[in-house]
């Protein structure tokens, strides 16, 4: 074999620097080779026969961890040094030597740029216009190092030019780090930027901060100096988290009065974002309709009176529903979900609550103190009473109140102020006070007459009825009503049918039993209840019998949803997924879009805009399914499930209680 030594002679080509260097070489690998060899005869575990065949071994593969590391560290060495440079980058004074192969293998911008028939390829200067000098050696140095600094007085800079120069890495660091500087004085300037950069990112989380504090956003310099079409954005978001519509009618006149003459031009399309309808007819007197800034613009004036009208012909709001009669997530209340059964032996006693706004679930009240099945539910004074219903063993007459404060926020209004210090000054004091607090405690009521389960229950003109139900021995047609000024239960006028598993709901003034069983089988009669007449008549009946039927009321209308035809000997058949809807101007039903499943046994209640439905039985299994029924669009909507199957439960909204401080 010929030696490395008799290489080195036969190449005169070689340089003397590069023959030095081979040589040195050499004798370490010759060193390194006796050694081995001197190991190889004193190891008595290594054996040799000159007889024996050679034997095959198996392929040996080598890699180097570091070696990727290290090649890096060695060019960084020559961008450091000055050395092998074929490249200079030219920002504004600035001009930067690199490699174009490290710039090429780091950024796909310098990849495209280096790669193609583009003209930069095969110059030696590269001038890039309008990015910032420091931000560029900073991101040159990362191609070589795969580090760097960030800083809160730079890094929008660093990420805008790491977004031109196609360095995703950077720009998810980037926005890491902003996502955590997020504050009410700045959120909105972030979200500006990372709409500019189309960092996807960024701009949802920047925009979810904004709606879950927008209260304090707008106490804010950054509010009052965004441009009209970034105000139109916010004001027609159905995500801010806000109690009432009044409050965004003050945070556009807010930033409205910073510059009157100017803005005033844009307020005709940016009223149009507020949801007058749903602002009460006392604040659209004394602070809007009085205001002479709305006198002189006739689209102002228009919608003003769309608004009064909307209070004025309640009977008419079906058919004056519009975008800004829908109202946004946070001002619709809260859902609640209360007793029923489910897969454990002993039933849940908690009492959940479901926030629209978040599409969660979470358990934040106090539970009940025990067991109850097929009860009743009701909200008087935005307060949850628990009415009759079984515990088990026996029919309970008790009624339990969840009494204290749901979600109860703490709001300061800045009342139309043409000094923006004192509008500033009262939203810092917002941003120190408000909070959500909940407390609830149950509380025993006077009881009913009678024992029921299976029983309706409604609010209806401030009373509470309790409607039809079992005793534990027969069906009843009997109706208690509670008071709650006297606090007391009397009778009202029976029902023509006897009913249980019913639903009951109150609609234009009038109480309606709607279905059920009595005894024999389930019913599709339906019956109307007058107070002022104390009379109970029959109205149109439903197509289909229905026992544990649930029913609600939107829009003027009364819904019927699922339930089963079952005998009760056969508790496993097939439960309806169809939905019937009573017009009480026409006294008829009419079929709409069906459920996606079909329950009986189901939480229903009106929550905003939708009709919810929460759990039920489908005959085999109990359900946590969630979906509510849009009927402007005859469409349905699923949404985050129970956190566990739950059937016979009853569900009530409680609206948020608003404290205002002028």
């Amino acid at each position: 074999m010929v030696s490395m030594e008799q290489r080195l002679e036969s190449s005169a080509t070689f340089p003397m620097w590069l023959s030095s260097s081979l040589k040195s070489r050499e004798k370490t690998h010759n060193h390194s080779v006796t050694s081995g060899l001197s190991k190889l005869s004193i190891d008595p575990q290594v054996t040799s026969s000159p007889s024996s065949s050679p034997t095959t071994s198996p392929e040996e593969h080598f890699k180097h961890e570091n070696h990727s590391q290290l090649i890096l560290s060695k060019m960084n060495q020559y961008y450091l040094n000055g050395k092998l440079k074929d490249v200079i980058l030219i920002a504004g004074e600035r001009r930067l030597e690199a490699h174009r192969i490290v710039l090429s293998a780091a950024s796909d911008y310098f990849d495209a740029m280096f790669t193609n028939d583009f003209g930069e390829a095969n110059q030696n200067e590269i001038e890039l216009q309008g990015v910032d000098p420091d931000a560029l050696e900073t991101l040159v140095c990362y191609c070589y190092t795969g580090a760097v600094e960030l800083e809160e007085d730079t890094v929008e800079c660093l990420m805008a030019t790491a977004c031109l120069l196609q360095l995703p890495e950077v720009v998810e660091a980037c926005s890491t780090f902003l996502i955590r500087q997020l504050h009410p004085s700045n959120c909105l300037g972030i979200r500006l930027f990372a709409d500019s950069q189309s960092c996807t990112r960024l701009l949802q989380v920047a925009h979810d901060y904004t709606a879950n504090h927008f209260i304090e956003v707008i106490g804010c310099q950054e509010f009052i100096l965004l441009p009209a079409d970034e105000i139109a954005k916010l004001l027609a978001s159905d995500d801010l988290n806000v109690p009432n519509e009044e409050l965004m009618f003050q945070a556009l006149m807010l930033w409205l009065r910073h510059d009157l003459p100017e803005r005033k031009k844009e307020l005709p399309h940016l009223l149009s974002l507020i949801k007058l309808p749903l602002i009460s007819p006392g604040f659209i007197a004394d602070h809007i309709e009085s205001n002479v800034i709305f006198r002189e613009d006739r689209v102002c004036q228009e919608l003003i009176v769309e608004a009064l009208k909307y209070h004025l012909l309640p009977e008419r709001r079906s058919t004056l529903q519009s975008q800004r009669t829908r109202p946004r997530k946070s001002t619709v209340g809260s859902l609640y979900i209360v007793g029923g059964m489910d897969a454990s032996t002993k039933g849940p006693t908690s009492v959940d609550k479901f926030c629209l706004r978040t599409n969660s679930w979470s358990s934040p009240t106090a539970s009940m103190t025990g067991r109850r099945l097929q009860f009743g539910v009701a909200v008087v004074d935005n307060k949850i009473y628990v009415v009759g219903g079984r515990d088990g063993l026996k029919t309970l007459s008790t009624v339990r109140g969840m009494l204290g404060s749901m979600d109860q926020r703490l709001v300061i209004f800045v009342y139309l102020s043409s000094e923006i210090s004192r509008c500033e000054k009262k939203l810092k004091t917002l941003n120190a006070n408000i909070h959500s607090i909940f407390y609830a405690v149950w509380s025993s009521m006077p009881p009913m007459a009678t024992h029921r389960h299976g029983l309706g229950v409604a609010s209806l003109e401030g009373p509470l009825y309790a409607v039809g139900g079992h005793d534990g021995w027969s069906y009843l047609n009997s109706v208690e009503r509670w008071d709650p000024v006297t606090r007391q239960w009397s009778f009202v006028a029976p029902m023509n049918s006897q009913r249980s598993t019913v639903g009951v709901a109150a609609l234009n003034g009038k109480l309606y039993a709607v279905g059920g069983r009595d005894g024999s089988s389930c019913l599709r009669t339906v019956e109307c209840y007058d107070p002022h007449t104390n009379r109970w008549t029959l109205v149109a009946p439903m197509s289909k019998r229905r026992g544990g039927v649930g029913v609600a009321v939107a829009h003027g209308f009364l819904y019927a949803f699922g339930g089963h035809d079952a005998p009760a000997s056969n508790p496993s058949a097939a439960r309806f997924d169809c939905v019937e809807r009573y017009d009480p101007l026409s006294d008829s039903w009419m079929i709409v879009t069906s459920m996606k499943n079909g329950r009986d046994a189901m939480g229903v209640a009106f929550m905003g805009d939708r009709l919810f439905i929460v759990g039920g039985f489908d005959g085999q299994a109990y359900l946590n399914f969630v979906e509510a029924y849009d009927p402007l669009t005859n469409l349905w909507q699923q949404f985050a499930p129970l956190p566990s199957g739950r059937a016979g439960a009853c569900i009530a909204v409680v609206r948020d209680t608003v404290l205002p401080i002028v």
